[in-house]
């Protein structure tokens, strides 16, 4: 499975400079606080839209793997029913776990608003690779030590290449499909992107995330 990634992996070491990387985290942090602060109506909003859906718990955490393969907790508003990832970690647009609401939130993306708090904790940055749970991250180690170098991301290229991801995926051979398509040609997007990265190239990547193309 990740043989083919193996030449993307000889380019680059992705070493960056401390003045970049201070830069970067302060952008972070600024950016992580600003957001939670303009977007607190809206986090009120969801809550109680939550609640009224079903009643349950309005967050959703869970193990991630981070920077030099640190677990940390990434946040979520809930978007489906409680202990669906019992019954597996992926999700189809067909899925019966997800909520109503949930599907709202999905649909735009909305429930990952609370990783703003994983940025202003330092777990995640901006921009960078998703961040994946351990199963899937043990089967392509030697690109997520490449990828894992730096924080994971809100999102990246590959983020906004598999927007709608769920949508691609099968309910019958889901995950088959995606460890051996969807994530390898997502690890391969991230680790392009981290070759020639930049700050112009990562302001078009927020932008891009913010003000998706209609249809």
């Amino acid at each position: 499975m990740s043989s083919a990634l193996k030449p993307v992996l000889l380019r680059e070491h992705f070493v960056i400079s401390r003045a970049t990387g201070a830069f970067r985290r302060a952008f972070d942090v600024l950016c992580a606080a600003a957001g939670l602060l303009v977007l607190s109506p809206a986090f009120c909003a969801i809550a109680i839209a939550i609640k009224l859906d079903d009643g349950g718990a309005v967050f959703y955490a869970q193990d991630r793997v981070g920077k030099n393969f640190r677990i940390f907790r990434l946040y979520k508003f809930r978007s489906m029913i409680a202990n669906a990832d019992r019954e597996g970690l992926l999700t189809s647009s067909q899925d019966t776990r997800v909520t109503r609401i949930g599907r709202f939130l999905r649909r735009h993306k909305l429930d990952e608003l609370p990783q703003l708090f994983n940025v202003l904790k330092g777990d995640m940055q901006f921009v960078g690779a998703r961040p994946e749970v351990e199963k899937y991250v043990k089967l392509f180690h030697a690109q997520y030590a490449l990828i894992l170098r730096g924080r994971p991301g809100l999102t990246d290229p590959a983020t906004l290449a598999y927007r709608h991801e769920d949508e691609i995926l099968s309910s019958l051979h889901l995950e088959r499909q995606y460890i051996e398509k969807i994530l390898p040609e997502k690890i391969r997007l991230s680790l392009e992107y981290q070759q020639h990265r930049t700050l112009l190239s990562d302001i078009r990547v927020l932008l891009g995330t913010a003000f998706p193309p209609l249809g």
